[in-house]
């Protein structure tokens, strides 16, 4: 079988951006780093990773998201999804110092995971998750205090998707709910459907629809959509009160800009074609592919796919790309023909990374993550709840 070339989807404007390499004023926070960023220019980054890496040895652990880019993924101790990453890191105690090359949400659980010792490292604080700041704890605490005023918070179990953030996590796990990750979020509802009438499920509309109807059997008549902007979430108190699922209207950026008609199209372009997408897809995406699951899932799928099998994955572009050039033997294509990076998670780049291990090795701990022992405790309870889900 000869080699598959991965083609690029086309660039866009906004492509320096979304490969944090430039800045949107308007949009983004401005973080300043205590000291000089190294030029990415610099011919030395590479070798001046390594170098900060090697002379901190045990005491450093580095962890790599799939999205993360490859420039930085090559110093990664381990890789993987965001609650197996912060495992990994709560399994090295020995480790003082815990640089996550992920987003913000990520390194907050890691501190929830981790001994106290312990400092989690963020190299770029701009690195947030757009999905997780859709949720914010006030809107969350509000939308409760609707559900309390029409007689529906008693009856009703929060659950949070993993991409949340601690505040929400301290907030389920204060009100008896759960965490979930895309792996096992039909386990995760099936506890919380044992334990109340309604779930409000948090912060990813998809994930919540697609696993209710399409792995629970619920219908769509009983998901209502609660919109955070408008009061009483833009729903009656019947609808409130005779909801199985209210979904929280927020959804990832990266996923839920793939559209049918990407499906439609590549499978006019690439007969044959199996379609492998992640449940944060919108419904009729979703029900469209041949193949759903996890980012571990779909790696997963694709090392086990016979040679010559030709996959179109809806997932983040750095990942697809990683999956196509591990697997050559294979045609790996993006499902949308336009790029599609987690911006946010590209914020995590090669300077920012040698810049945050050397400040380590001068003895400067800089852009630490930590989570108020409060929060902290409740969102750990609500973690320790998903962590004894039962078996499938």
């Amino acid at each position: 079988m000869g080699v598959t070339t991965f083609v690029e989807p086309s660039g866009t404007a906004a492509a320096l951006l979304l490969l944090g390499r430039g800045s949107d004023a308007a949009s983004e926070r401005g973080v300043d780093c205590p000291g000089d960023l190294p030029a990415p220019s610099d011919p030395n980054l590479v070798e001046r990773a390594r170098a900060a890496k090697a002379k901190l040895g045990e005491r450093v652990f580095v962890l790599g998201h799939h999205y993360q880019r490859d420039e930085v993924i090559q110093f990664a101790d381990v890789t993987g999804d965001s609650f197996k990453l912060a495992r990994d890191a709560a399994a090295r105690p020995d480790a003082e110092f815990i640089v996550f090359c992920g987003v913000h949400f990520m390194a907050e659980s890691a501190d929830i995971l981790t001994t106290d010792a312990q400092r989690v490292i963020l190299p770029d604080l701009a690195a947030g998750c757009s999905m997780a700041d859709m949720a914010g704890i006030a809107q969350v605490e509000s939308a409760w205090d609707t559900l309390e005023e029409i007689g529906a918070a008693g009856s009703t179990v929060p659950v949070t998707y993993m991409n949340s953030t601690a505040a929400i996590k301290g907030f389920v796990g204060r009100h008896d709910g759960v965490v979930c990750t895309s792996s096992n979020a039909k386990r995760a509802l099936d506890w919380a459907f044992e334990r109340g009438q309604r779930v409000l499920f948090l912060p990813d509309q998809h994930l919540g629809r697609n696993t209710a109807v399409l792995e629970l059997g619920l219908t769509a008549d009983e998901c209502v959509l609660y919109d955070p902007h408008k009061p009483g979430g833009g729903l009656t108190a019947q609808q409130l009160g005779e909801a199985k699922m209210i979904l929280w209207r927020g959804h990832c950026s990266v996923h839920g800009r793939f559209t049918k008609s990407c499906v439609d199209e590549v499978r006019m372009r690439v007969p044959g074609v199996n379609v492998l997408v992640h449940p944060e897809c919108r419904y009729d995406v979703v029900t469209a592919a041949d193949y759903v699951g996890s980012t571990e899932y779909i790696i997963r799928t694709i090392e086990a796919a016979p040679a010559g099998s030709s996959w179109a994955v809806g997932t983040e572009l750095n990942l697809v790309r990683r999956l196509a050039n591990a697997h050559p033997d294979k045609e790996i294509t993006f499902l949308d023909r336009t790029v599609c990076y987690c911006s946010t998670m590209n914020r995590i780049d090669l300077p920012h990374l040698v810049w945050s291990l050397e400040e380590l090795v001068a003895g400067r701990v800089v852009n630490q993550i930590t989570v108020d022992p409060d929060t902290a405790r409740y969102a750990r309870a609500a973690l320790d709840r998903m962590l004894a889900l039962p078996a499938r």
